[in-house]
């Protein structure tokens, strides 16, 4: 089981606002259209997303469901989810550890997961289970806001495996984590 992060941030290191707004991402305020930046092959390679609960709620004002309709998607709450017909069939609740929702996902027939969300995707890292990261930066300081790293028991040791640039101004870096461990 692989997971993997493909997420973008602030030059200061925040992936939202403090309120959760998006608004400072390229396309967000409608005066130019989105660029791609890679993330249909990335979604194309996995198939789960695990996302947490705020995410699943930011998602959810998207104005529409942002993935495959039949990718699955394990939102991890302790509460069950308000039911929505206009949602797949394919989203669920999910909890425990980080290594317990990865083992049970690979019970399930899964192999690459993309883990989403601030708190997840922090989670996931402390644990040492995440081994691929794409991030990228965009060229604004918000100064504040939903920070993408927190604090972790141990240092995690990276590989850079490349960096692109994209107009206007974004760099995007991959990684690769040298010390995650098996979910195992």
């Amino acid at each position: 089981m692989r997971a993997s992060v493909f997420i973008a941030t602030s030059l200061d290191g925040f992936i939202a606002r403090t309120d959760g707004a998006l608004d400072w991402l390229p396309g967000e305020d409608g005066t130019e259209p989105p660029e791609e930046h890679g993330y249909e092959a990335f979604i194309a390679s996995v198939d789960v997303v695990v996302i947490g609960r705020g995410t699943y709620e930011k998602v959810l004002t998207f104005g529409g469901w942002p993935y495959r309709r039949d990718m699955a998607v394990r939102v991890l709450s302790t509460r069950n989810l308000q039911p929505r017909p206009d949602l797949p069939k394919t989203v669920e609740v999910a909890s425990g550890s980080p290594g317990d929702i990865l083992a049970k996902l690979e019970r399930d027939g899964f192999r690459h997961a993309y883990i989403d969300g601030g708190k997840t995707i922090q989670g996931f890292l402390d644990a040492g289970l995440i081994q691929r990261m794409i991030v990228t930066r965009i060229p604004v300081l918000l100064g504040s806001g939903i920070p993408l790293f927190g604090p972790l028991h141990a240092d995690l040791r990276l590989r850079h495996v490349g960096t692109k640039t994209f107009a206007p101004g974004l760099v995007q870096s991959e990684y690769e984590v040298e010390n995650a461990r098996s979910h195992a």
